[in-house]
């Protein structure tokens, strides 16, 4: 049972990190200070293989709604994706992704819209800065030397997420029996100084927490991994850059009500000090994190 004690025991534990600050920057010419606000992320997904529903458009004109739509209601950046990372979802390959994406990116630019790309792939990343996506939300490690710098050329940012394999589809295992927060330090502060060398200078930490691990199976393993991952946020931030976290659902605990599980698991990562939130359900968060900011 999570605890106010828990809490607390956790920022005394870790008092000396609890104040770090992050970088701000400008994307596409928007300012985004992450010291005083974080920001949403809406995500659109172009495969018919994602399972939220509510978020999948399979035409470049519904995506195009969607994304404004999205913004409308309060997303600072839309995310889309060609690809689902769902471990059944059939593969795209790169000619399928650019079909999907390239559209949706230069219809939601025209509309001044912050884009995201979220892809592990080389090729549908030069595709889709060259059509003017705004960042890249990166799935993989494998040539992350060149697509960083794709990324610096288009004075572009990137969000670097935590995968422990070469790609989003090819994860393995990892220890779930020690404190996470070393080994999720060690592998950003790594493509860190890799981005840095090949000049991106806008950078997100994702510890991909919606990815499918496969020792993340049981429901109430993946769960009580997630929580404690939210609460440890700010010991991340001391790496200097801001925390961008995907919302997950937790559908065996929440179920026909799996709608209200982002918001939840907002109110956690808030309290962990996240910076940008990844969601399907940008009105319902944004209304979490103004009725926080009350406090």
């Amino acid at each position: 049972m999570l605890t106010l004690e828990k809490i607390s025991e956790l920022f005394e534990q870790n008092r000396s990190v609890a104040s770090a600050r992050v970088q701000g920057f400008s994307i596409g010419g928007q300012k985004f200070d992450f010291n005083s606000s974080p920001a949403i992320m809406g995500v659109v997904n172009l495969s018919a293989d994602s399972w939220y529903r509510e978020s999948v458009c399979l035409s470049a004109d519904s995506a195009i709604r969607r994304g404004k739509i999205l913004a409308a209601q309060g997303a600072q950046i839309i995310d889309v994706g060609a690809e689902s990372t769902l471990a059944h979802a059939a593969r795209a390959d790169d000619a399928a992704q650019k079909s999907k994406l390239i559209p949706v990116i230069q219809g939601l630019r025209a509309e001044k819209i912050l884009v995201s790309v979220e892809t592990y792939s080389s090729v549908v990343t030069r595709a889709s800065l060259e059509a003017g996506a705004n960042v890249l939300n990166l799935t993989g490690t494998a040539g992350s030397k060149e697509i960083f710098k794709m990324v610096a050329a288009h004075d572009a940012a990137v969000i670097i997420c935590f995968v422990a394999g070469k790609n989003v589809r090819a994860v393995g295992d990892f220890d779930l029996s020690v404190d996470p927060i070393p080994m999720l330090r060690e592998f950003f502060a790594r493509q860190i100084e890799l981005a840095q060398k090949c000049g991106v200078k806008k950078i997100f930490l994702d510890p991909g927490l919606g990815f499918y691990y496969k020792n993340l199976q049981d429901s109430a393993v993946r769960v009580r991994h997630q929580m404690n991952i939210f609460l440890n946020t700010f010991r991340l931030r001391e790496l200097g850059f801001p925390v961008c976290h995907a919302l997950p659902h937790a559908f065996d605990f929440f179920q026909d009500e799996v709608r209200i599980a982002e918001p939840f698991f907002a109110v956690l990562a808030t309290l962990g000090k996240t910076d940008l939130f990844r969601t399907h359900e940008v009105p319902r968060i944004k209304a979490v994190l103004d009725t926080l900011k009350v406090f």
